[in-house]
């Protein structure tokens, strides 16, 4: 069997274009991460940022605190939220490669 450098490029390219194609959809996307039985509650995109923070108005604004430890715990769930999206995602397009570089991380 003959290594054929271009189509290896070609198939690539066409992986490069569909993972960024993907990523416009999942910035779209929202998951959500809530902490203290919903007092909380983070809002992530599928790409990772955090978009908004709601804070349910039976919490105590005095304790910062547990203010704190609410919003740390909401974010981090919705970003794990927002990794698992990604990963559904993109999984399927590299047939089992690692997607590490074409994502932007590693």
């Amino acid at each position: 069997m003959e290594f054929d450098l271009g189509q290896l490029m070609q198939q690539a390219q066409r992986l490069q274009g569909e993972v960024q194609r993907k990523q416009a959809e999942l910035a779209n996307r929202e998951v959500e991460g809530e902490a203290g039985a919903g007092l909380c509650k983070a809002v992530a995109n599928g790409r990772g940022e955090l978009l908004r923070i709601k804070l349910d108005p039976k919490i105590d604004l005095g304790d910062r605190a547990l203010l704190e430890d609410l919003v740390t715990a909401a974010v981090n769930a919705a970003l794990a939220k927002s990794r698992e999206l990604q990963q559904q995602e993109l999984a399927g397009l590299a047939g089992g490669l690692p997607l590490g570089n074409l994502l932007g991380g590693g």
